[in-house]
């Protein structure tokens, strides 16, 4: 049991850690600092924000998913049976 949640955790720290990247990309493209791979401050932006759209998509979507098989939800986000 303690293996099986120290890899719930892990699967949880790469997508917020994606998220986290996505919040600095987008803060240094407020700032007017442009990072190294980036060609111009608005693909920065549009990377970062991206980025952090699909990181907190994926904890939402995993923490959904488990109150979902504890019955834990309201009837609107119950899967229709």
């Amino acid at each position: 049991m303690t293996l099986q949640r120290f890899l719930a955790l892990l699967i949880l720290l790469i997508p917020g850690f994606i998220a986290g990247y996505g919040i600095k990309q987008m803060r240094d493209t407020l700032f007017q600092i442009l990072n190294q791979p980036y060609p111009s401050l608005t693909l920065q932006f549009i990377v970062g924000f991206f980025a952090m759209i699909v990181g907190v998509a994926f904890i939402g979507g995993f923490i959904l998913h488990r109150d979902r098989k504890r019955n834990k939800v309201q009837t609107r986000f119950q899967k229709p049976q």
